[in-house]
């Protein structure tokens, strides 16, 4: 939670006087279940998901917080609605949190707002209306392995395939102007890049926000084909700019850094195992899914799931929560839960699909769970069909993965295309 704050949406203030971008005053006691080893969790997590499933974490500033690493435990904690709050009022006012610094959208919403907004997205989301996108993604996929293949030397595949495929993706699905798409990928791509200092990301998200704002006034005089001039033309004035602007800037920040990081992190497990690049190159639709739904369990990108505020007296699995207490899922430890089949510390390309929690669980599951679904059974076999002795340029310890991050993957991935 505290990390991931930071680094999206807290810039504090002189009240504490501290930097929460910088993240090196906090105790490992409190970031280790944010690290890894290479793609594995912790250990730590396994034993404290066979020992103690939910367990207290010790966040400093007074915060009473609890870790979640069960499956079963985090889906009752996930889909539970009476006695969790995820609203940003929670944060307002403590560690000198302002509501400005509220980023819309519908991860930090209750009922009846997230109820509303919810209602007004999903439909965009369904099958039959994001099968408009598939064309246009299986283009974008095309043109970036034809962009890396004109690349002399290593390719770093984070930054020529991973990043871009889900950018291009999103400014189809909003309806971004082709003649600013460009801009619309620098500001999206920088939200996320912490080479540049603590504040790069802060300030891009600023910008990105900006933008989004601008968007949606020119979708309000002239509604497009994307997502913003479907909502514009459907509902007019009964969802306001802000409101548009929030939505759209979730849908960034759900569906860019995360996919970003499945299709980085997938390429480097098919890397690893050739017989996996093989049944991708040759498998149908079915063998591709089943893949894809492995790597989502196996991989788990998004770490922990939306901070959850206990706003009565509980008691889940045996364990009290109080009211006020902060309670995390790990979602990369509960779908390495036993409960949900034998040997799930490896990965199966073959292995039937689990009720995994890679996009959450309950009303604030990822609603573009299927446009990521989509975007990755594209992209993996396009990528091992054209350059099917592609290796990784670089020794697989000395691939530079996130120190702590509660969405999981690489720096950079530099790979010899043959």
């Amino acid at each position: 939670m505290l990390t991931w704050l930071a680094r999206r949406y807290l810039p504090w203030g002189p009240r504490t006087g501290v930097d929460v971008s910088d993240l090196s005053f906090l105790p490992d006691s409190v970031l280790w279940p944010l690290r890894r080893d290479g793609l594995d969790p912790v250990a730590e997590v396994g034993r404290r998901r066979a020992q103690e499933p939910i367990s207290r974490l010790p966040v400093p500033f007074g915060v009473r917080a609890w870790l979640v690493t069960g499956y079963e435990e985090a889906r009752a904690v996930l889909g539970k609605v009476d006695g969790f709050s995820n609203d940003f009022g929670n944060l307002v006012g403590s560690a000198g949190v302002g509501a400005q610094h509220n980023p819309g959208g519908l991860g930090f919403a209750d009922p009846p707002v997230h109820t509303r907004l919810r209602r007004l997205l999903t439909p965009e989301f369904t099958m039959r209306r994001l099968s408009r996108l598939a064309p246009r993604i299986d283009a974008i996929v095309a043109e970036r392995l034809d962009a890396m293949a004109r690349i002399d030397g290593p390719v770093d595949l984070w930054r020529e395939f991973a990043l871009p495929i889900p950018s291009l993706t999103i400014c189809e699905l909003l309806g971004v102007p082709y003649s600013e798409r460009d801009d619309f990928q620098r500001l999206s791509t920088a939200r996320f890049d912490l080479g540049g200092g603590a504040g790069t990301p802060l300030g891009a998200m600023s910008q990105s926000v900006s933008y989004l704002l601008d968007l949606v006034a020119q979708q309000r005089r002239s509604p497009g084909d994307g997502l913003l001039g479907a909502l514009i033309r459907e509902h007019g004035d009964a969802i306001d700019d802000r409101e548009l602007a929030g939505l759209a800037d979730g849908v960034l920040t759900g569906g860019l850094e995360t996919t970003a990081s499945m299709l980085a992190l997938g390429a480097l497990v098919i890397l690893r195992d050739p017989t996996a690049a093989e049944l991708l190159a040759g498998g149908d639709g079915e063998m591709v899914n089943r893949f894809v739904e492995e790597l989502l369990r196996h991989l788990s990108v998004v770490q922990v799931a939306f901070p959850r505020f206990a706003t009565r007296d509980m008691e889940i699995a045996g364990v009290t929560i109080a009211a006020g207490d902060v309670v995390l899922c790990s979602l990369s430890g509960a779908n390495r839960d036993p409960v949900l089949g034998g040997d799930l510390e490896k990965v199966d390309p073959t292995r039937p699909p689990r009720p995994h929690l890679a996009f959450g669980h309950g009303f604030h599951r990822c609603v573009g769970a299927e446009l990521a679904r989509m975007e990755l059974r594209t992209a993996y076999p396009a990528l091992v069909r054209r350059f099917p002795g592609m290796r990784l340029a670089v020794a697989p310890g000395q691939v530079s993965y996130r120190k702590a991050s509660i969405v999981y993957g690489v720096d950079s991935l530099p790979v010899l295309l043959s």
